[in-house]
This record gives C-alpha cells, sequence and structure tokens, in this order.
C-alpha cells in the first residue's frame, strides 16, 4: 500500500499522498478515504496500512486533511477534473457537506470552500443554467471558461479527457472510473482505443442525465442506481452532436428503457407516457410484468430540476414509434 489506489484490508483507500510531515517520526500524511462511508481523513504513512475509518468502523481520530493548494490558482487540468465531478453532482447539491465536493478537495490539496465555489461557477456557465439565470460569483475564473469552450467545440474529447485525468488522480484505469467490464472490450488494440472512448463517454452521458433526475426513473421513480439506464431519445449513432446532451436523455428502468429502445414506448411534446397498444395483445400480455409495464400508459413524466428533455427530440421519437408496428 503505497500509491493513489491502493486498499488496506480494512477498506481504506489511499487518496492521495502528500509531503506534509506527520504525527510520527518521518511521516507524512496520506489522505485515506473509506470505500464504506466515503469519510475522508488524514492518516500518517507509517500506520495507513493497518488504519480503520474513524467514522465507520471505530478508528483512531484522522488527521487533518492538508490543503496545500489552498489560495493558489486553478490549473486547466484541475479546472478539467472539476468539470468532470460537476457534470456527475445533482443541481442544488453543491455545497460544503457533499461528500464529492468534499472529496474534490480532498483529492486536489484544495479547501473545501474554494471546490464549492469552484463547481458554483461551472454551473455559472453551464447553456442550460445560463437561461435560467443561475450565477455563481460575478467574474469567476478564465480557467471556467475555457472548459466550456472547449466542452462546446469538442464534448467526446473533453468528456473523456476529464474521466482519464480524474483516474490518472484516484490511480485507477479510465475503464474502472467509469465502470466498464474489460470482459466486453476487445483485445488490445486501435478497436480497443475507440471502443474504451464511446463506453467512457457513455458513462459520462449516464452521470449527467442520472444527477439530472436524482437517479429516479422519470416513469416510475424506482431508485435503485442498479436497475436505471440512461435512455438517449435519439440514438448514440444518429446524431453526434447530441451524444452527450443531457436533454436527449431519460432515466429510465430497464423495462420501460427496452420499450423506449424498441419504440413500443414514447412520450409527447407535454411529457406523457404512451405504451404502443398492441402490448395488450401480445401473447405474454396477461403476464404481471406486462401488466406493470402497461399502467404507466398515460401518466405523465417525472421531470428532473435540470435538463428538461428536448421536446423537438421526443416529438422525432414518438413520431418513429407510431409509424412502426409491433414487432
Amino acid at each position: 500500500m503505497n500509491k493513489p489506489g491502493d486498499l488496506n484490508r480494512n477498506n481504506q483507500q489511499i487518496l492521495r499522498i502528500t509531503n506534509v510531515a506527520g504525527t510520527d517520526h518521518n511521516a507524512k500524511v496520506w489522505i485515506l478515504k473509506c470505500r464504506d462511508c466515503r469519510n475522508i481523513y488524514g492518516a500518517n504513512s507509517t500506520d495507513a496500512w493497518e488504519r480503520k475509518c474513524p467514522k465507520c468502523q471505530g478508528g483512531a481520530k484522522g488527521l487533518p486533511v492538508p490543503t496545500e493548494r489552498a489560495g493558489e490558482d486553478w490549473t486547466h487540468e484541475e479546472h478539467i477534473i472539476a468539470f468532470h465531478v460537476y457534470s456527475g453532482i445533482e443541481f442544488g447539491t453543491i455545497h460544503m457537506r457533499n461528500p464529492a465536493v468534499i472529496e474534490l478537495a480532498a483529492l486536489l490539496g484544495k479547501s473545501i470552500g474554494s471546490a464549492s465555489l469552484k463547481l458554483a461557477n461551472l454551473a455559472r456557465l453551464d447553456p442550460f443554467h445560463r437561461r435560467r439565470d443561475v450565477r455563481g460569483m460575478p467574474h469567476g475564473a478564465k480557467g471556467e471558461e475555457r472548459v466550456w469552450r472547449e466542452f462546446s467545440e469538442n464534448p467526446e474529447g473533453l468528456a473523456f479527457e476529464s474521466a482519464r485525468l480524474l483516474a490518472q488522480r484516484l490511480g485507477c484505469p479510465v475503464t474502472a472510473l467509469a465502470e466498464v467490464d474489460d470482459d466486453e472490450l476487445p483485445p488490445s488494440g486501435i478497436e480497443r482505443e475507440v471502443m474504451v472512448k464511446i463506453r467512457v463517454n457513455q458513462g459520462f452521458f449516464r452521470n449527467r442525465v442520472l444527477s439530472a433526475y436524482q437517479s429516479r426513473c422519470c416513469v416510475t421513480g424506482l431508485g435503485t442506481p442498479a436497475l436505471l439506464v440512461a435512455s438517449h431519445i435519439v440514438p448514440w449513432s444518429e446524431e453526434v452532436k447530441h451524444r452527450l446532451n443531457p436533454r436527449n436523455g431519460l432515466c429510465l428502468n430497464a423495462l420501460h428503457d427496452r420499450a423506449f429502445d424498441r419504440r413500443l414506448m414514447w412520450v409527447d411534446n407535454k411529457f406523457i407516457v404512451h405504451l404502443a397498444p398492441e402490448l395488450r395483445t401480445a401473447p405474454d400480455a396477461p403476464s404481471e410484468a406486462i401488466q406493470w409495464l402497461m399502467s404507466f400508459d398515460r401518466k405523465p413524466l417525472k421531470l428532473p430540476k435540470t435538463f428538461e428533455p428536448d421536446r423537438e427530440l421526443l416529438s422525432r421519437h414518438a413520431e418513429r414509434c407510431r409509424n412502426q408496428k409491433c414487432p
């Protein structure tokens, strides 16, 4: 256990290694993160290998988390990492108690207040929030504007780079950060590199959509992330400019996602859910699953606080559904 990403036997992970002197002889302060409760604390390098979380495992009190870069300008790399974190945070939860904000600060050696303010200022420049007159500091930093400009010019490139840089700091492969199963990827080579970028960016899109819907299905209200899908309204392969657009996404449970993808479900421009009438006469229509699926027909969509789905894109999908017979 000697580098970021390493875990000890108590599920305590090294988040960052610092040069700040610890309280033991010749010790440095290592920042640890409990993988069980997300608690972040400082520890001496000499006993990090056996530390228990002081919050949920009854371990000894942690050391203060160093903030060596407090007061210093944010680098472009730090802005990109902050952008990645911002993209996965629910709107209205950018504050100093949010575990994601605390972790960002600890990872970069910044104060929690500085990290919180940086994320708020990224929100200030978000095109969606600008239309809603969301404000951060009046003048912010040029680095925030540069990141948004780069994202608007090359969204897939910036999204992947943000994941790569964050994974590098955390000491893990970018595929692990994006929860991509290596067994589903081709062997090493150009094809694998292309697929990794696609899957990582799809993970970025998923984070943006699920955070917008507070990790709840917009049809049923189901709140189990493992059963939720960030479903594209216009397919990924069809229109490049909408691939990472959260307004081109719906947070759906796996069954309704499948129905939506196969054009057996659509949402009209008044945000009312429709299920294909053919499903009522399908061979397995009496089944409980089909009855549960159909119980949401003509029900209103549960809209997110941010990134309301694009009505024009929904209309395009709905038109295709109406013109298709049940397969």
